[in-house]
């Protein structure tokens, strides 16, 4: 199987719209193309009306849709389209894993519907539609824009092709975007079954790339809905930073799959399978693929190799490389290898260098004044690019280019070399990550804007004065408050939080016992976030009540890296 992408641009086409792209990635393309799909009398998908399928199901009480999509607009044509087929009234809607459930509002906005509408899913939804508007919303923001093609542009050399999953993160047809997500009422545990709108169903919780994730059978008409075999292989590692995701926790649910021996297995992402021998030999398959990186990566780890030395020394089997299943078109081989690494032993393989390394920044200047300087450090890398050793060629430039102050032509070289991994990776996430870099390191798309901490509007409007409050820890810079002890509450409306900052950490409390206090409204708050208000001039015009020690307390404001409250 080929490992990340080809040495040679052997397997390089050329789309009508100018990309130079693995075929590979190109073909991904004909198994994600946008149609609604009639699966089985009565079980409809659509596929490609954005990153994930809506399905509908014809129940007896009515239609049960299984996830939303992104937005409303993604939810109203999904709609549009079972309308063409069933008048049906919409009894339940079933959420599989908390990714896709932004367009349900179109629901009610159709009116078609049971009232109340029942919506099941996991009861972890919640917490981690939270999880990601919250403290780690910029980096899971920025890590959504390079692995998903959104600041890429639409037509010419460096346009998306697809994304793996879909053709888009948002389909654009579908801006502006409108979020519409209800939250779970029907809440769902490890397994058990139910009747929903009139049909018997069975559930498995089976983590897969979220840990609340639901696989569904309903056996009356030989169907299960799951988010467990995707049209790609499995993506233990995604590009844009996730946590780890178990090869043992995420086995069994396919395990579970085979055990209900379907006719229909209809996925999260992707055109459904048919048939119960198919089924059984493409899941199997599917499942020994993830076992197969998880067991070689254990031998290798007993065997004291290191990351590197298992991610050069490990592949697929051809015998993997037959369709699309269990193909390279999202994510890669080696890189799964390396995510199991660390989340079963941690960071440190065993590599000495790797036990107390230079800092980079020196060591990039040591190695480029080791090979002679960056002339001769530009001439080593074209000479590799020349000869295909793109490997050795994208580390020399990294050198270059993440040296102290790097000039723009070293930063470009490094981009040259991104973008010829781009087109000769099979994998959607590696193109699409390289060339976002790519642009971003020649100048003509900077992501600076989404290397800093920028509270989501959604996070803003829905959470809590408390949470967002609390969230200010992780925007402290510590030396600014070294030798700081002091309390202070914070008083938002009616809400009150504190922060005890103390040993360079500013710890959450409720406020009881703060030494000053901070009074101003919800709107006030949200402008400083935001960054359209600034303390200095809130707290002038009297939006901003301070008592206590307004000195310490001013320190500690300062110390928040956010323009509104440093400002």
């Amino acid at each position: 199987m080929t490992r990340s992408f080809d040495v040679t641009d052997v397997n390089v086409v050329t789309t009508p719209g100018g990309q130079r792209v693995h075929k590979g990635h190109a073909a991904q393309s004909d198994v994600i193309k946008a149609e609604f799909y009639e699966v089985r009398a009565g079980v409809w998908c659509l596929v490609g009306n954005g990153l994930s399928n809506q399905t509908f199901i014809d129940a007896p009480e009515g239609i049960i849709a299984v996830d939303t999509g992104e937005s409303i607009e993604e939810m109203r044509e999904a709609l549009r389209r079972l309308r063409e087929v069933t008048d049906a009234p919409i009894a339940a809607v079933i959420y599989t894993h908390f990714h896709y459930v932004e367009g349900t509002k179109a629901i009610l906005e159709e009116g078609n519907h049971a009232t109340p509408l029942p919506i099941y899913g996991h009861e972890k939804i919640a917490f981690n539609k939270a999880r990601t508007l919250g403290e780690i919303s910029p980096a899971y923001s920025r890590g959504l824009v390079e692995q998903f093609a959104i600041v890429m542009p639409l037509d010419g050399p460096d346009a998306t092709v697809n994304v793996g999953l879909g053709f888009f993160y948002k389909n654009p047809a579908h801006a502006p975007y409108t979020p519409g997500h209800i939250p779970v009422t029907e809440e769902l545990g490890d397994h058990g079954s139910l009747t929903i709108a009139g049909l018997p169903v069975q559930y498995q919780y089976s983590p897969s790339d979220s840990d609340d994730s639901i696989n569904f059978y309903f056996p009356s008409i030989g169907t299960c809905i799951h988010n467990s075999v995707w049209p790609v292989l499995f993506n233990v590692f995604a590009i844009r930073g996730e946590e780890y995701r178990d090869p043992r926790i995420l086995i069994p649910g396919i395990d579970n799959i085979i055990k209900w021996a379907p006719e229909y297995l209809v996925a999260t992402h992707g055109p459904a399978l048919t048939g119960k021998d198919n089924i059984r030999e493409k899941s199997t398959r599917y499942r020994d693929s993830i076992q197969f990186m998880w067991d070689q990566t254990v031998r290798g780890i007993n065997k004291g190799w290191t990351a590197d030395e298992i991610a050069s020394r490990i592949t697929l089997p051809e015998s993997y490389d037959v369709d699309y299943l269990t193909s390279e078109r999202y994510g890669v081989t080696e890189h799964h290898l390396r995510q199991i690494f660390m989340g079963l032993r941690g960071w440190f393989d065993g590599n000495e260098e790797k036990l107390f390394p230079e800092v980079p920044e020196s060591r990039y200047e040591k190695l480029i004044a080791g090979f002679g300087g960056r002339e001769t450090v530009r001439a080593h890398v074209s000479d590799a690019l020349a000869t295909n050793d793109v490997r050795w060629a994208t580390e020399m430039a990294t050198w270059l280019a993440r040296s102290v102050d790097a000039p723009a032509e070293d930063r470009a070289l490094l981009a040259s070399c991104l973008r010829v991994i781009a087109e000769r990776t099979p994998a959607a996430n590696i193109r699409n990550w390289a060339i976002t870099r790519a642009r971003h390191l020649d100048g003509s798309f900077p992501m600076d804007r989404f290397m800093q901490h920028g509270f989501n509007p959604k996070f803003l409007g829905e959470a809590s004065a408390v949470g967002l409050i609390h969230t200010l820890r992780v925007l402290v810079d510590p030396d600014a408050i070294d030798g700081v002890n002091h309390h202070v509450a914070f008083v938002v409306g009616d809400e009150t939080a504190g922060l005890h900052v103390r040993n360079s950490v500013a710890v959450p409390t409720d406020g009881w016992g703060a030494q000053s206090m901070v009074k101003m409204s919800r709107a006030t708050l949200l402008g400083l976030l935001s960054g359209r208000a600034l303390w200095s001039e809130e707290l002038a015009s009297g939006a901003i009540a301070v008592s206590g020690d307004n000195d310490t307390v001013d320190c500690i404001r300062r110390s928040f890296e956010n323009k509104g409250f440093a400002g």
